[in-house]
């Protein structure tokens, strides 16, 4: 037995190559002119045509560089009475004490930021550091005989 005597026992299957000339005649099978004629045609599909119809919302999307603020600061609100109840009187308030009475949390590997809003009430005395407040909840924490140290 010789290499040149042996043969496949499969015969080898061959695409034809429709559209680059050769003996197909003038449009090589693909019929007349237009975008199935060219190369690399493809048609859009139908519903993307519904889809460009929809009318569509600002945000998160293919302009999302433009619409979306990555370096807004998110505050989380904290009320006089979320520290009336996890505070003792004469204790001190800043964000590491927040983190640790489980008010605050960490996102990617940093403290969320806290604003003290006045909503409800406070009786005990707290030295409050570091945290930004409304006039209105400083008040009240000056009137319950607490600090503030900006």
């Amino acid at each position: 037995m010789q290499t040149n005597t042996l043969k496949a026992k499969t015969k080898r299957m061959t695409s034809t190559r429709v559209g680059r000339g050769g003996k197909r005649g003038k449009t090589s099978g693909r019929g007349t002119k237009g975008q199935k004629a060219r190369s690399g045609h493809r048609m859009r599909p139908e519903m993307r045509d519904l889809i460009k119809k929809l009318p569509k919302l600002r945000g998160h999307g293919k302009n999302r560089a433009r619409t979306v603020r990555t370096d807004r600061v998110r505050f989380v609100a904290v009320n006089l009475s979320t520290l009336e109840a996890a505070f003792n009187g004469g204790e001190s308030v800043n964000a590491d004490t927040l983190l640790k009475a489980g008010i605050l949390r960490t996102v990617s590997g940093r403290i969320q930021r806290a604003k003290i809003l006045g909503s409800g009430e406070l009786s005990k005395p707290l030295q409050v550091s570091g945290i930004p407040m409304s006039a209105s909840a400083k008040a009240a924490i000056e009137k319950a005989g607490g600090s503030v140290v900006a």
